[in-house]
């Protein structure tokens, strides 16, 4: 209960960023054209920064072992996204949009601030195995779900800043090299700003469009009741059981920070392709908005649920 309220609390300061990035373009201070600035910095240098100096902790047989608990546990919900979304196709008649959106989350821009902040920045080290993951499959199935296209872009998936920041960080973990004190307070500060400025973002693009437009479309709510509460309370029973066996003396908290971004909302990255391949990138960003929106209640009742089985 009490880690559900903390988190509850957290969202809503993260929600108060979205309303001041949204009022910052209504009062003409900002285009929303300029959050494409911000975006450059968290993903070219925010993110890798916090990945970085989230690997800069003791080398142990227990983080390895932990750390390959989060890697399966992130294969294990994607597996089930995609199987579940895939079922689900033909019943309800999904689009690309939609199928791109229930299987893929914002773990990075939200997921990752939300575990520092709550949990604190020791356990942010585990949120790397689900966007290694996550990156891998969003430029292989993602492009060729959204763009409808066998095309595999795998110089982007080996190039991504944050794949490039994961594999520096565990070698610097591997090898136990330890960034100078200078240098990590930098990577930590440029590091603690994703939370803030991914949030500021997102209300920056809320910014241009019509709210009224936004909460008059039916089926985006169908689709975030999927993505925020039954996908996640699927999962919440499987990770319950699997923290219950006693693989690993952290099961419980390693598996939560999966948790937290399989039950965080859709993925900001399924716009940003809509956009390139030209699929309806409108409608994408009406699903993200709205999933931004009802997180705020739906992840702590989700965590609750999660904390009850487990």
């Amino acid at each position: 209960m009490e880690l559900s309220i903390l988190l509850a609390g957290q969202i809503i300061t993260m929600f108060l960023y979205v309303a001041a990035g949204y009022a910052s373009v209504k009062a003409g201070l900002f285009k929303s054209e300029d959050s494409k600035v911000l975006s450059n910095m968290m993903v070219y240098i925010c993110s890798p920064c916090m990945i970085i100096y989230s690997f800069q902790i003791e080398l142990s047989k227990d983080k390895i072992q932990g750390l390959l608990l989060a890697i399966a546990a992130a294969v294990l919900v994607h597996a089930l996204f995609i199987i579940g979304t895939a079922l689900l196709r033909r019943p309800l008649n999904l689009n690309r949009i939609e199928r791109a959106s229930l299987i893929y989350t914002n773990a990075g821009n939200l997921v990752i601030p939300l575990v520092g902040a709550v949990l604190g920045i020791e356990w942010v080290f585990y949120t790397n195995a689900f966007n290694i993951v996550q990156t891998v499959l969003i430029w292989t199935h993602g492009i060729s779900l959204i763009g409808n296209t066998e095309e595999k872009d795998y110089l982007k998936i080996l190039m991504n800043p944050n794949i490039i920041a994961t594999i520096a960080g565990f070698f610097f973990f591997a090898a136990r090299i330890h960034i100078p004190e200078i240098v990590g307070n930098c990577l930590e500060g440029l590091g603690t700003m994703i939370g803030t400025a991914g949030m500021f973002v997102i209300g920056m693009v809320i910014g241009n469009m019509d709210l009224k437009w936004v909460f008059t479309r039916k089926r985006p709510y169908f689709v975030c009741f999927i993505r925020l509460i039954l996908f996640p309370a699927v999962t919440a029973v499987i990770f319950a059981v699997i923290a219950r066996m006693g693989i690993h003396k952290d099961a419980k908290q390693i598996l939560l920070v999966v948790f937290l971004a399989a039950a965080s909302t859709a993925a900001a990255m399924v716009t940003q392709l809509a956009q390139i391949y030209d699929a309806d990138a409108k409608y994408a960003s009406v699903i993200n908005v709205m999933s931004i929106i009802f997180c705020i209640i739906t992840m702590p009742l989700m965590v609750m649920l999660y904390d009850m089985l487990a």
